[in-house]
């Protein structure tokens, strides 16, 4: 094949397996570009954190009985939080960190695409045997909710709690 010829090729078969669900480049979960670019939606669940401001590291564990250990943390407005996430199952799990409105919808778009692959920075996906961290500044007092997002999980009751005080 010609190079022009080989690029337009690659291209489309690009597109295509992007068409398919085949996101390895990973995707945005709804809400989360305003999260990232400071609206008003974000400020409910919080923000991305940065190293410097970690004021505590809170390990949490997810494996095959489709549970988060633990399954309820509780920080406070203004912290930022390392999560240590280990995975201890035969099978990926995620933590993604959202309100219970963007979760759902993001679980939904998880079943149309199911080989969707998450690189934002409310998610982590994790092998079974890895170990990942994440990091989050909660903003504000109230409630925010983490789940796995991998196809029929959070159904299954992989959900966990964050309270956030004052």
């Amino acid at each position: 094949m010609k190079k022009p010829t080989l690029l337009l090729f690659l291209s489309l078969a690009s597109t295509a397996a992007m068409a398919a669900g085949d996101h390895q480049g990973g995707h945005a979960m709804p809400g989360m570009h305003s999260a990232m670019h400071g609206d008003q939606q974000a400020s409910a669940v919080g923000v991305p954190g940065k190293a410097a401001d970690v004021t505590r590291t809170i390990e949490v564990s997810m494996d095959d009985s489709m549970r988060f250990v633990p399954d309820h943390v509780t920080v406070k407005a203004g912290e930022t939080v390392r999560f240590f996430v280990k995975n201890l199952g035969k099978m990926p799990h995620e933590m993604v960190i959202g309100s219970m409105a963007e979760l759902k919808e993001h679980a939904e778009m998880m079943r149309n695409m199911p080989g969707m692959q998450h690189a934002e920075p409310n998610m982590i996906t994790l092998k079974p045997g890895q170990r990942g961290g994440l990091l989050w500044k909660f903003e504000q007092p109230g409630s925010v909710d983490f789940a796995c997002l991998v196809p029929g999980h959070m159904e299954a009751g992989m959900v966990a709690k964050v309270t956030v005080s004052e």
